[in-house]
Parts: C-alpha cells; sequence; structure tokens
C-alpha cells in the first residue's frame, strides 16, 4: 500500500503538481455538519437588522467543515440570495477559477460571508449590520477552527480589524488575529472591474493556500 501511494505521488509530481492538499480524516465531521446546520437554521430566523427584511434567504457558506482555510467575503449578492449559496456569481465564479488554478478544488475549503443577508442593491453592508451578524461567523470560526482567513476586500478586513482600509494598499498583508493569520486581498468583483488584478489575486490566493497547508 506504501508502494503504490508513493508511485501515486510520483505520477502526480512529474504531471507537474507541486502541493497535494490531502484532507486529515476527523471523526467529529458529522458532529460539526450538525452545528453549522443550527447555526443555519438560526441565520434563517434572524431579524438582529434591517437586510432580513428584503433577504430571500439568509446564506450561511459551504465547504469543507475540517478546511485549514476559510475565504470570507463581504455579504451575498442577487445570485447568492437566490441560490443561498455564497460565491456563485460572476464574482464566485472568478474565485473558483482562481482556487483551481493554484491546483486546488474549491470545496476543499469553507467560503462565506461577514453579513449573511443580502443588503439592498447589493450596497456595502454598514458597520452596524457586519456587527450584528459578526457572532455568527465567530460560530463558523468555532466550529471549523481555520488556521488562515483570506479576507476578500476591504470591507471583510474592516469587520475583523476594526478600522478602516485601504485594500490597494494593504493587499497583501498577513497579520494575527486570535491564534490565526489574515490575508488580506482584493475582492473577485474588484478584479471583475479591473482586470489587471486578477494575477495578484491569484498570487494571493495561492499564498493564503500555502500558508494553510503548511501552518
Amino acid at each position: 500500500m506504501k508502494d503504490q501511494v508513493k508511485k501515486h505521488l510520483k505520477i502526480l509530481q512529474e504531471l507537474g503538481y507541486e502541493h497535494i492538499f490531502v484532507e486529515k480524516y476527523s471523526e467529529d465531521k458529522e458532529e460539526k455538519e450538525k452545528k453549522l446546520k443550527e447555526i443555519d437554521r438560526q441565520i434563517q430566523q434572524c431579524k438582529k437588522c434591517d437586510l432580513y427584511k428584503n433577504r430571500k434567504q439568509a446564506v450561511l457558506g459551504e465547504g469543507n467543515p475540517n478546511s485549514p482555510l476559510m475565504f470570507i467575503g463581504e455579504a451575498p449578492g442577487g445570485d447568492e440570495d437566490k441560490l443561498g449559496r455564497p460565491f456563485v456569481g460572476r464574482a464566485g465564479k472568478l474565485l473558483t477559477k482562481l482556487i483551481e488554478a493554484a491546483g486546488h478544488k474549491r470545496e476543499e475549503f469553507y467560503i462565506t460571508n461577514i453579513c449573511k443577508c443580502r443588503p439592498p442593491n447589493n450596497r456595502t453592508p454598514t458597520p452596524w449590520e457586519m456587527e450584528a451578524c459578526f457572532p455568527y461567523l465567530e460560530q463558523q470560526l468555532q466550529i471549523i477552527k481555520p488556521k488562515v482567513l483570506c479576507l476578500l476586500g476591504a470591507t471583510a478586513a474592516r469587520a475583523f480589524l476594526k478600522r478602516n482600509v485601504a485594500i490597494t494598499k494593504e493587499r497583501g498583508s498577513i497579520i494575527n488575529w486570535n491564534d490565526k493569520l489574515l490575508y488580506l486581498t482584493y475582492h473577485p468583483a474588484y478584479v471583475l472591474r479591473n482586470p489587471n488584478a486578477e494575477i495578484t489575486l491569484f498570487e494571493d490566493i495561492k499564498k493564503a493556500i500555502e500558508l494553510a497547508i503548511e501552518k
């Protein structure tokens, strides 16, 4: 069995794979999923801020509950509000594409947002809205226990750092936060408006993945 594994690893290496993500087996994966479903039940009934008035459904997040890396955006958009899944619109397709370009699958990681409900007309969430919703994200962090949080955009970074963030100046920053690493980068929606930034976002995503796997 050991020789077969070595043989397969050698083949993958010859094919050009530099990193191979192996999910560690966890006996409590099912328990984590149950806890996440309970949070989902809570957010579907949540009325802590006025965003609930216009939502079709709240969007908790999705992915591997044992992921060492969590991608965090600001809030659901129209497609996410309709489908109940994070990052499934144009920005989400770009995020998925860049994760795959880094040699991984979207399903290997966990993807979510600061706010779980869509703001009207996709406006930026207010500080109050983010503060009201942040405890749900904290519960997700306690359950999933990621090592690295890849913060997509200034709004997500602001929610954690509690200050204004100039993302064009601070992207690429790595900050210690509650025994985790925050990796600041662009939101994919920014890259859709500024295509020249795509290679930078790709490099940041690749670096965040490497940090999570190595940490």
